[in-house]
């Protein structure tokens, strides 16, 4: 965005560091400030009720928000405001749940020990999230960090001009396609996005998704047959024929023993 009056400059992002850890905050904000000219570090905090006074004082952005912090954790923070008119960058230790949580919902997280390559790529990714589209990804991830039986897990999918909010038991097969995936719906819905059929699968393959071909990863819940012709093809509800790979065969059978044993 440009201001026309006089000289034309780009909007400074406003971002605030929260993070209860001083030389995690220090690190941050030196590369911040060596790498990302178009962030202006407007404050910083050590916790969340210190993080609350400070976002309502500078109106920030972007926050990059540590998850685990002395008096809480930062989604407490989040739960606190009454709105949240900022984008987020979340840091974290490694945990496996919580990171899963953050790839369904298309959300950037950083990783402790931080990367400084991760840090400015994730500041240059968060200049052109669209407010209305995080807020939606902010909403799912709550939502899988949240225990619940009957919940139906969803996961968001960006493409160029959308952010799809799918219900994963909605996939009926992924499809790899060079640097791109196409996602095929239930409803016969198709979309394309740019990302490798390992991203999905490692995303999807405790949600019932088994990956029969280097090009296929299909949802087990859909399988109407096997033909064992010619090497081997699925069937999939409304007819839909999938390639399995030779030396995946033996596994999928191995598969089906189990299920049918349940």
């Amino acid at each position: 965005m440009f201001n026309f009056t006089g000289k034309s400059r780009i909007k400074m992002l406003r971002t605030i560091v929260i993070d209860d850890e001083d030389y995690q905050r220090s690190a941050i904000e030196k590369v911040i400030t060596k790498f990302c000219p178009n962030v202006a570090l407007v404050g910083s905090a050590n916790g969340v009720q210190s993080g609350i006074n400070t976002i309502t004082k500078n109106k920030p952005d972007l926050v990059l928000l540590d998850i685990k912090m002395g008096d809480g954790t930062g989604f407490d923070l989040l739960e606190k405001l009454d709105s949240i008119n900022f984008k987020v960058i979340f840091i974290t230790a490694f945990d496996q749940y919580a990171i899963k949580a953050f790839r369904f919902s298309a959300i950037d997280y950083l990783l402790k020990p931080l990367d400084p390559d991760d840090l400015i790529a994730a500041v240059e990714k968060a200049e052109n999230i669209i407010l209305k589209d995080f807020n939606v990804q902010l909403k799912n991830l709550k939502e899988h960090l949240t225990p619940d039986e009957n919940r139906i897990n969803k996961i968001i999918i960006k493409t160029f001009d959308n952010v799809h909010l799918v219900p994963i038991n909605e996939i009926l097969y992924c499809e790899s396609d060079g640097n791109y995936v196409n996602i095929f719906l239930s409803d016969q819905t198709k979309i394309m996005v740019s990302a490798l059929l390992k991203d999905y699968e490692d995303m999807l393959s405790s949600n019932g998704f088994f990956r029969v071909h280097r090009s296929y990863l299909i949802n087990m819940k859909y399988i109407r047959s096997f033909e064992k012709a010619d090497g081997g093809t699925l069937i999939l509800e409304n007819q839909i024929k999938i390639p399995v790979a030779s030396r995946k065969k033996d596994e999928l059978l191995e598969m089906f023993e189990i299920l049918t044993r349940k």
